[in-house]
């Protein structure tokens, strides 16, 4: 009964990994389209497109997608492509009859009552809608940590070169490029406010969409930081060296706060996991014992 199920969930699975790797650009071709420019679109996503955008027309909200929150969303996840939302939209569509369907053909055949049926189907669609909502806010919160963890080291070599003589903007060009090896995602943030910068955007405006983009809080202090010693006057090395300060501050007390949430996230796997074993074993072979010798006195033996 349960062999058909776990047969077309390996399957799923194994699928979808394999049309993950043999869709995923490499790291050589990823590099080729960096320098030749914008590529285009593959057959294979144009195809896609075309089979999610009827879909996607059944959930997609109304309204202007360039204002919508969603796309903003979408850029603090990394994702930039001009068919995001189609293919949002389309997945929220098409994963819920999917799922409902892999639910009906694997339950058809068991004893299961129409009513639990009825439920389980809905229970997998529900789940197929609200897949892509989680897979987005997971995205969105590992790109989110990723920056925050780096931002500091950005800063301190951002203060690096306003100290040796670089202005703001060569600086930020200069920062982009060195921290791109150990974090892309902020490089790529950096990179963006650079080019707006030399589009003709003001700084102001500039460091106000980096904190837009990314969501995280201490991007928005830096663009804040930035922006007030511009207007004012004030000493960027100076304020640079206060602000790399108390994010490294933040960095640490942040790092003990998950340390000290260790003991009560190894309480629920030691209560169930651990002391049984060791009741077991020490309390085992004394159980053994008594009941070898109580119970042939139970039973009339002496």
């Amino acid at each position: 009964m349960l062999l058909l199920p776990g047969l077309i969930f390996f399957s799923v699975t194994l699928g979808l990994v394999g049309l993950f790797f043999w869709l995923a650009p490499s790291k050589t071709e990823q590099r080729i389209q960096a320098m030749s420019g914008p590529a285009e679109k593959s057959p294979w996503t144009q195809n896609i497109v075309k089979i999610a955008g009827p879909f996607a027309q059944l959930s997609a909200p109304e309204g202007d997608w360039d204002q919508s929150p969603l796309r903003m969303k979408f850029f603090s996840a990394g994702i930039r492509h001009d068919d995001a939302g189609i293919l949002y939209f389309g997945a929220k569509t098409l994963l819920p009859l999917v799922f409902s369907a892999l639910v009906f053909l694997a339950l058809r055949s068991s004893s299961q009552s129409n009513l639990h049926l009825l439920f389980y189907i809905l229970l997998a669609a529900m789940l197929g809608c609200y897949l892509p909502n989680i897979f987005l806010h997971l995205k969105i919160k590992a790109r989110q940590q990723e920056i925050f963890e780096n931002f500091p080291d950005a800063a301190d070599l951002m203060l690096v070169c306003v100290e040796a003589g670089l202005g703001l903007d060569a600086g930020l060009t200069k920062v982009a490029d060195e921290i791109e090896i150990k974090s892309a995602a902020l490089a790529e943030e950096l990179h963006l406010t650079n080019l707006e910068m030399r589009a003709g955007g003001t700084r102001e405006k500039s460091l106000k969409n980096l904190a837009l983009r990314t969501g995280v809080e201490e991007v928005s202090t830096f663009a804040i930081m930035l922006t007030q010693a511009d207007k004012f006057g004030t000493s960027i090395g100076e304020s640079l060296r206060v602000f790399s300060d108390d994010l490294r501050h933040k960095r640490q007390i942040r790092a003990e706060e998950l340390a000290a949430k260790i003991p009560t996230k190894m309480l629920f796997p030691l209560v169930v996991f651990i002391f049984p074993s060791i009741i077991m074993v020490i309390m085992g072979p004394a159980v053994i014992q008594v009941i070898r010798t109580i119970m042939p006195m139970l039973g009339g033996g002496y």
